[in-house]
């Protein structure tokens, strides 16, 4: 059937919400002035909306392959200096998840993901820097732990950009967040990492680096 299904898909869900809400629609029109920016992986089964019970409107969203936010992808930056200097939005919340392909994908030498393969070095970066910390008794240990790992690096850059450092020394409202969902309980970990200034980014790294993992509780 091929994008037909798509299209009836739809035209029902578009009936039944103004069967549900007559005034949905024009509501929605003047409805963006959310006070979250989702940072997530681009995975299928992670709809940011769903996990957390929010309306279209209500959550501003970027997702890329991994959750990974780089000083040198003016993509993701653009999305979150549009997010916290015109949206105003107070919190920017990095997700991972558990199970995540792309983490995986990164450490697989065998098989080649072409353009991927450049990208995911950013996680490949994670691994090497915190090999240390790493259990590499359990393979899902050590999955769910480096998952939890590349969430908190890329936490701390997103604090660290250009835009969440100028907004902070203006005095702006802003908190950047750590969490990771878990796909077989649909439930989110909070890596606790949780700045809200400039001088709390390092003392949050360390500490929330340090903290037993939550895939481990």
């Amino acid at each position: 059937m091929g994008l037909e299904r798509l299209l009836q898909n739809n035209q029902r869900w578009a009936e039944a919400k103004v069967k549900q809400d007559p005034e949905y629609y024009s509501r929605l029109l003047d409805l963006q002035a959310p006070e979250y920016l989702w940072i997530g992986c681009s995975d299928s089964r992670v709809p940011a909306n769903d996990i957390v019970g929010m309306e279209p409107g209500e959550l501003f969203v970027h997702r890329n392959v991994a959750n990974v936010v780089v000083h040198s992808d003016l993509n993701c930056l653009s999305v979150i200096e549009y997010a916290v200097r015109v949206l105003g939005v107070k919190h920017i919340m990095v997700v991972g998840h558990y199970g995540c392909g792309g983490v995986k994908a990164a450490l697989r030498d065998s098989e080649p993901y072409g353009l991927a393969d450049n990208w995911l070095r950013h996680v490949r970066d994670v691994a090497r820097t915190h090999a240390k910390r790493l259990p590499v008794e359990h393979e899902e240990s050590y999955w769910d732990r480096l998952c939890e790992l590349n969430v908190l690096e890329q936490a701390r850059s997103a604090a660290e950009s250009t835009v969440v450092q100028e907004a902070w020394r203006n005095g702006q409202e802003l908190t950047v967040h750590s969490w990771v969902y878990r796909l077989n309980d649909g439930l989110v970990r909070d890596l606790g990492f949780s700045p809200q200034a400039t001088e709390r980014v390092e003392e949050q790294f360390r500490q929330a680096l340090d903290a037993p993992s939550p895939s481990s509780l």
